[in-house]
């Protein structure tokens, strides 16, 4: 199976049902794959987004210290599987050369990629399964939070489909 390279292009409510999204950018094109996600998982990624520093570890950033402690890497996250409008997420941890996946939420493998600089994947399959959409409207000068968000309200939301955590 093959996988792609995304990052994270924003962080937006979803104006039909006020649901977070995190909406992936693949790094060598303009598809684009929105994952709704739980209020305090978009939270985690969006103060990481932000660089925003807390007075306590947060539970991302607990794993994050935990992984370091055991002396294990973050080596990338994939987005493995998308069943019943449910994406599902694969972390790869490095623990002295010996390969460990641990499976996760996508929202909790990106906030901890985002913790670690690790890279995000997703498998071709996932892209097919999914409504991911073409941002050839959005030029670089197109490219803010707000154009995204604005760009994405005015869709269908069936050119989105919905998805489940």
């Amino acid at each position: 199976m093959k996988e792609i390279e995304f990052k994270i292009k924003g962080l937006m409510m979803d104006p039909l049902t006020n649901s977070p999204i995190v909406v992936l950018q693949d790094t060598t094109s303009d598809t684009l794959l929105p994952i709704w996600v739980g209020i305090f998982e978009a939270n985690a990624i969006a103060l990481q987004i932000e660089k925003v520093d807390t007075p306590r570890p947060m539970t991302h950033d607990l794993i994050k210290i935990l992984l370091g402690h055991l002396d294990a890497q973050v080596t990338k996250i994939v987005v493995t599987e998308l069943k019943d409008n449910t994406f599902y997420a694969m972390i790869f941890l490095d623990v002295s050369g010996k390969i460990i996946t641990v499976d996760s939420r996508p929202s909790d493998a990106i906030a901890l990629a985002l913790r670690t600089d690790s890279p995000i994947f997703v498998t071709d399959e996932v892209i097919t399964k999914s409504a991911s959409t073409s941002a050839t409207t959005l030029s670089a000068d197109r490219s803010s939070p707000e154009e995204i968000r604005q760009w994405l309200e005015n869709l269908n939301p069936e050119d989105l489909g919905k998805y489940k955590m």
